[in-house]
């Protein structure tokens, strides 16, 4: 299966050294950076643990991005999925015009415009369409150290992706976001908690919070560190996919219901991750 990176064709754009000419927002420093509780409360790495439902009507999406090979890209992969129809696609200008017309169920966001950004656009939906009637909006990016990715994830996104996902990954993630679930690309998942996890002061409380566990569990909990799948873990691992997922349930009732990304966090500071695709200049599975 080809990516969508493929079926552009064509090189990456580079940004301006400078991205506030881009995106004119300040640049967040490292102290100014939201609480970790905040920006990853409500989100948990995509997984392969919901399937389409052919009995159910199609999913909606609206596809926002200033490069329109890019959205007809977008349009061609998610097309090809029975349960997804892309309604609509647009650049940053007209995005709130095009969501309020089509009430969305998902919304794919780039998060670099140059006459709108996505962080502009996120707002303006949230201030448009408050509580219930806001779709889930996931940030689309071509860089996975985007330094946006923080702000995005506080500011209400439900997800993030990398661009060159994968076809049915991204298929995936929006049945997800439809769902209500939330989606981080693994890739991305270490931009989200590094900053909160190299010099954390609480490692010990971590290696108690997880010393209550199994050998097992604590080797499912390294796994899903690492931002891998339910599937994933129970390949690795050699269990049936529904053991994996009785285990998953286990580990994040044990810590005190926390969700998939939380509890990444918490294994990364408890020192189980030693290895996996969240590690710095650790390379991409597939």
């Amino acid at each position: 299966m080809r990516r969508l990176a493929d079926i552009q064709n064509f090189p990456r754009i580079p940004f301006p050294a400078d991205p506030t000419a881009v995106c004119n927002r300040p640049r967040q420093t490292a102290g100014a950076l939201p609480a970790l509780s905040q920006v990853i409360a409500p989100f948990a790495t995509y997984s392969d643990d919901v399937a389409p439902d052919n009995e159910e009507k199609a999913i909606r999406v609206v596809v926002v991005d200033d490069e329109q090979l890019v959205r007809s890209g977008l349009r061609m992969i998610l097309g090809a999925a029975a349960d997804i129809e892309v309604v609509a696609d647009c650049g940053g200008a007209q995005a709130v015009e095009t969501v309020l017309a089509h009430r969305p169920d998902v919304v794919m966001l780039d998060i670099r415009m140059p006459d709108v950004d996505g962080l502009t656009v996120l707002n303006r939906l949230k201030t448009a369409l408050p509580g219930a009637q806001m779709p889930a909006v996931t940030m689309l990016t071509t860089f996975d150290t985007d330094e946006y990715l923080a702000t995005a994830l506080r500011d209400g996104a439900a997800g993030f992706l990398l661009k060159d996902t994968d076809p049915e990954q991204l298929a995936q993630a929006v049945r997800i976001l439809a769902a209500g679930g939330g989606a981080l690309d693994p890739t991305v998942t270490r931009t989200v908690i590094g900053g909160y996890v190299e010099g954390a002061d609480d490692s010990q409380q971590a290696r108690r919070a997880v010393s209550g566990l199994t050998n097992r569990e604590r080797e499912v909990l390294s796994l899903l560190g690492q931002g891998l799948s339910n599937a994933t873990i129970a390949a690795r691992m050699h269990l049936a996919h529904g053991t994996v997922k009785d285990h998953v349930s286990a580990i994040l009732s044990k810590l005190g219901g926390l969700n998939r990304v939380q509890a990444a966090v918490l294994a990364e500071r408890a020192g189980l991750v030693t290895d996996g695709p969240n590690r710095p200049g650790a390379r991409r599975e597939g």
